[in-house]
């Protein structure tokens, strides 16, 4: 069996791989990373090397005046920013934040990692075999095992002991491609939105339209069926970003998740997509389930806040509008 993923708003999962400020130059309102072996190898036959390599060493991005005739020679890639605009706003910004993570790449090309397939569906039927037990019953028990002097190491595994049995490869890019999106982080305090971030970061993301395919393993069938359905947990986190967007006033991104209700084999994947993005049960204001965050050191400054939680989330723009909650995709389940 195989499976397809449709990215339906801009996807990252990556690598661990970015690309730094002299790893690339912006030109034509695109990023054009640059073969640096290749121009390694050409400078070495004359006087240039030493001063590229000085520069290299010691600015925060490549000087375009001196070495601006590389991006349009000897780029290895060219990424399109998401919108023209972007270019000014990537001038404007600090060198600190010109880091940009890439997707999953292999010498063969691009890659969706099955891992984060499964690690998504994992997550959905986790949230089915705890709405079905009781999820009140579930946060009750997780605060009581916190409750003492040491936290458990494995908190979950009395109520999720189990690995989904579908086994989705990793998959190859079959159609679309990949452009640099800005990316700002949210706060939302009494109903007022305002951006955390002093400069917004970039970010490569699978556009939306993009799809991969993969081989797809699994000792029940039924397991590409209920894959395939629309999944309660997704919907679950649907429903509380689209009251996010609501009561931040941002209507195009209230709109945008509209879009996705009542869409096949709904999920939420790789980087961006925050804590509820990665957990099965999404309404932290339950008092055991504050319980349980205020005793992990990670959480546990947020929780004292007394504030919703969490109170950030990563939007993307579309132009200078926000737009996108990043990760979701629908999964499709192949015959062949």
């Amino acid at each position: 069996m195989r499976y397809r993923v449709t990215v339906l708003t801009p996807t990252l999962v990556g690598d661990g791989q970015r690309l730094s400020p002299i790893d690339y130059m912006v030109w034509k309102d695109q990023v054009n990373v640059l073969d640096q072996r290749r121009i390694f190898k050409m400078l070495a036959k004359g006087p240039r090397l030493e001063p590229y390599l000085e520069q290299i060493r010691r600015a925060t991005k490549l000087d375009f005046a001196s070495w601006g005739g590389y991006a349009q020679n000897y780029a290895v890639r060219r990424i399109p920013f998401e919108n023209a605009l972007l270019t000014k706003v990537w001038e404007a910004a600090r060198p600190d934040s010109l880091h940009i993570p890439l997707f999953a790449n292999t010498p063969t090309g691009p890659v969706l990692p099955g891992s984060a397939v499964r690690g998504a569906i994992r997550t959905a039927l986790t949230f089915l075999r705890w709405r079905d037990r009781g999820v009140e019953k579930v946060l009750e028990q997780a605060a009581e095992r916190v409750s003492g002097d040491r936290i458990p190491r494995y908190l979950s595994q009395p109520f999720d002991n189990s690995e989904p049995k579908a086994k989705p490869g990793d998959a190859r890019l079959v159609s679309g491609g990949f452009k640099i999106y800005q990316v700002r982080t949210s706060r939302l305090q009494q109903g007022v939105v305002s951006w955390k971030d002093t400069t917004p970061a970039f970010a490569e993301m699978a556009t939306p339209g993009t799809t991969f395919e993969g081989a797809w393993t699994t000792e029940d069938p039924r397991v590409a069926g209920r894959a395939a359905a629309p999944a309660p947990w997704a919907e679950s986190l649907l429903e509380g970003q689209i009251l996010y967007a609501t009561q931040a006033k941002l209507p195009a991104l209230a709109a945008k998740l509209e879009e996705l209700r009542g869409k096949p084999g709904l999920l939420s994947i790789g980087w961006g997509g925050g804590f509820l993005g990665k957990t099965a049960a999404h309404d932290t204001t339950q008092a055991a389930y504050r319980t349980v965050l205020r005793a992990m050191p990670f959480y546990s400054r947020a929780i004292q806040t007394g504030l919703p939680f969490p109170k950030t989330r990563r939007i993307l723009s579309e132009g200078p509008t926000p737009a996108f909650f990043p990760g979701w995709v629908s999964l499709e389940v192949l015959d062949k």
